[in-house]
């Protein structure tokens, strides 16, 4: 899975972001618009992690989606 057919299609996807991400609101979603730098600012944000370690996070998630 490349980050481009998930930014094209982020309505389909970001219900499945929120199910891993339960601290993220539908606002934080609106925000993100599919891009993968604001997804993982808004990781940081809500969980208090570092910046390599949410970026893992969403490597992570994209690797377990089909």
């Amino acid at each position: 899975m490349n980050w481009d057919r998930i930014e094209g299609n982020w309505k389909q996807f970001r219900g499945e972001a929120q199910a891993q991400w339960g601290k993220l609101t539908n606002d934080d979603m609106d925000v993100v618009e599919g891009k993968r730098e604001k997804l993982v600012g808004k990781i940081q944000e809500r969980y208090g992690k570092e910046r390599d370690e949410a970026e893992r996070d969403v490597d992570n998630w994209m690797s377990g989606i089909n």
